[in-house]
């Protein structure tokens, strides 16, 4: 089958059944995206699909078709999305695991809202888990990259 990752024409032959966190990770080299729980609860595995957050994990490829599919590699060829920068300022990451998906539900919420105040953005960030308990960075990091109330502070020095 063929899918369109990151702007790219990729084939991958797998069955259409297969997850696209599979085809991602293992089929492509993609692990970026990671395997949380497998059952769409955590958020690790979030992805865009034309634009929407989509839970990667019980996604069946065979189901993108010829959408567009956008992972952590995609958002920034650099690692400088200001999201990434914003999450670097704030000290977000401990362990990393939940970043790649915090990271892409964050993308998608300050795209189709470039402004959210708290509660919109603890709105839409309540489905991914973090199990190093770094809600209240990922709050500021996401207000920090929306140019409210976190970006005026100065930012954490590692």
């Amino acid at each position: 089958m063929q899918l369109n990752v990151n702007n790219k024409a990729v084939d991958a032959d797998v069955a259409a059944e297969m997850p696209l966190l599979w085809v991602l990770r293992d089929t492509l080299g993609m692990t970026g995206t990671k395997f949380g729980c497998g059952i769409a609860q955590c958020g690790a595995c979030t992805v865009h699909v034309d634009g929407v957050p989509t839970r990667s994990c019980v996604t069946p490829a065979g189901s993108v078709g010829a959408k567009k599919v956008t992972t952590i590699e995609g958002l920034s060829a650099n690692g400088d999305h200001p999201l990434q920068k914003a999450w670097i300022a704030e000290g977000v990451p401990q362990c990393g695991y939940c970043q790649s998906g915090q990271l892409m539900t964050a993308a998608a919420l300050l795209k189709k809202n470039p402004k959210p105040n708290r509660k919109q953005i603890v709105d839409a960030m309540s489905g991914n888990i973090c199990r190093c308990g770094t809600y209240h960075q990922i709050v500021k990091a996401i207000e920090r990259a929306s140019g409210g109330n976190a970006a005026a502070k100065p930012a954490v020095k590692a």
